[in-house]
């Protein structure tokens, strides 16, 4: 089966799903994924009910089209309910890295465009993707080094004036020296590398360990949800083949405690996350 990536959570119509149990606990310490268009249409409720955090994915259409008042209707309300929140920079159709000067630059301009709205939502960190493909790029590394490092440093130093972490996760990479050298490019302190473990078991086929063993001096975010190997299907945590319990443990050894970001594509598969997880004490081991 096929499985589209990237879309974000609750797809299609909303049906609010109950649940007796109080997880309040759990969703105080991890964001889960929401798409702003989702917040802005019907999703926001259900956020401030069971007092999630959310990550507000900046995909599609909303930069072009959402107006200011909108973005600051959302960010006034979770200000008022006490609730932090990440960002979710643009990916679809960009090209940090490019070779083509005009689709950089409409690149950099929709990336300016989620990067300004920092000041407005605060958020805790952004995370952004690299781009980089390695048929299209794998000859000319340095080519694209160079225009990703003019692309990111403008934003960077946007999100640093208000205290704000830029994290870059693995998405098709198949291994960890792309991002490790983009980072030492970059040499600034307020960024991060995000693993997303979903990905490394759909893309590029590898376990947790050969990525933190190069880049876990960065490591400052996770995204959590898995898959059966075959497709990137966002499913719940511990219903697929990723080994949560090994990466936590690993975590607890190292006292790394990065931002925790859940990435189910239903409700069904938050609730799933988020039962695994007390049963698994996986935040635990973090405190």
């Amino acid at each position: 089966m096929y499985f589209e990536p990237f879309f974000f959570l609750f797809q299609g119509s909303h049906t609010t799903m109950t649940t007796q149990h109080d997880y309040s606990a759990l969703t105080a310490q991890c964001f889960i994924n929401a798409p702003f268009e989702r917040l802005h249409k019907d999703l926001l409720a259900l956020f401030i009910k069971h007092r999630m955090q959310p990550e507000i994915g900046l995909e599609g259409n909303c930069l072009w089209d959402s107006k200011p008042e909108d973005f600051s209707r959302i960010a006034q309300v979770l200000k008022k309910h006490g609730l932090a929140c990440t960002m979710h920079a643009p990916f679809h159709d960009l090209v940090p890295g490019g070779i083509d000067k005009r689709i950089v630059a409409l690149s950099r301009e929709k990336l300016h465009r989620a990067f300004a709205l920092i000041p407005v939502f605060k958020p805790k960190s952004i995370v952004c993707h690299l781009g980089f493909d390695s048929m299209k790029y794998g000859s000319n590394v340095e080519r694209w080094l160079e225009t990703s490092v003019t692309t990111w440093t403008e934003l960077i130093e946007l999100a640093s004036s208000e205290g704000t972490r830029v994290m870059f996760e693995n998405t098709y990479e198949t291994e960890p020296i792309i991002h490790k050298r983009l980072f030492t490019a970059l040499n600034k302190r307020n960024i991060g590398f995000c693993l997303d473990t979903g990905h490394l078991m759909a893309f590029a086929g590898t376990g947790w360990q050969p990525w933190l063993a190069e880049l876990s001096p960065w490591l400052g975010q996770l995204h959590l949800h898995d898959n059966d190997g075959r497709g990137d299907a966002h499913i719940a945590v511990g219903e697929g083949i990723f080994d949560f319990q090994a990466l936590f443990q690993h975590l607890k050894q190292e006292s790394q405690v990065p931002f925790i970001t859940l990435e189910p594509h239903s409700e069904a598969d938050l609730w799933g996350s988020l039962k695994n997880i007390e049963q698994m004490g996986l935040f635990q081991l973090l405190q």
